[in-house]
């Protein structure tokens, strides 16, 4: 456990009969908040049962140890703004709970910004069909009546609900079925007349 040393007291600055008061030690008076002995004693009393805290929110065990450290850290820092020792260990707990979401969101954007293995690159022919298909698809959508082509584009490439896409048009669940159905048979027919 690191050695914490203890934080200086204020110095008096009124006087006696003239003569100015001696500056505290920092053993003689105690800083506002929470002390470094209080502090001391909630690591020794609590630090399990907060690395148990932290476990249930993350599933590895240095992570877990990691969080409860820079929770300590964290309130040793400010310990001053801590002005009733008794709140001390809340303060720590909600530290740790805190940071171990901060873990698991930086863990998921993590596992979000890795990068995908390359599939098989594709011919220059399979690309080019490829392509002819997206712009004959596009074409077919505009195609469209407007109303159709709302639906089918919340509900097919912004992956809505008919329920979500009826509540975004401001139109009923039916009326998304129909212009749905009808928009889709349509574009069936206009990519038939094109291959």
């Amino acid at each position: 456990m690191p050695v914490i040393a203890p934080m200086p007291a204020r110095a008096r600055t009124t006087a006696v009969n003239g003569i100015p008061a001696p500056r505290e030690s920092a053993e003689d008076g105690m800083a506002a908040g929470t002390t470094v002995d209080h502090l001391t004693e909630t690591y020794r009393a609590h630090y399990r049962s907060l690395l148990g805290l932290a476990a249930l929110l993350l599933d590895d065990t240095a992570s877990c140890e990691d969080v409860v450290q820079e929770a300590f850290i964290r309130v040793h820092s400010a310990r001053n703004r801590v002005r009733d020792p008794e709140k001390t260990l809340a303060y720590l707990r909600q530290t740790v709970v805190n940071l171990s979401r901060s873990a698991l969101r930086r863990r998921i954007l993590g596992l979000k910004l890795l990068s995908k293995p390359m599939p098989d690159m594709a011919s220059a022919e399979e690309g080019a069909y490829d392509q002819l298909e997206r712009d004959a698809l596009i074409k077919a959508m505009r195609g469209l009546q407007r109303r159709q082509r709302e639906v089918l584009v919340l509900r097919y490439f912004a992956d809505m609900t008919e329920a979500q896409v009826a509540e975004t048009l401001g139109i009923s669940l039916g009326s998304v079925k129909a212009y749905g159905s009808r928009g889709i048979a349509a574009l069936r027919v206009a990519m038939e007349a094109t291959a």
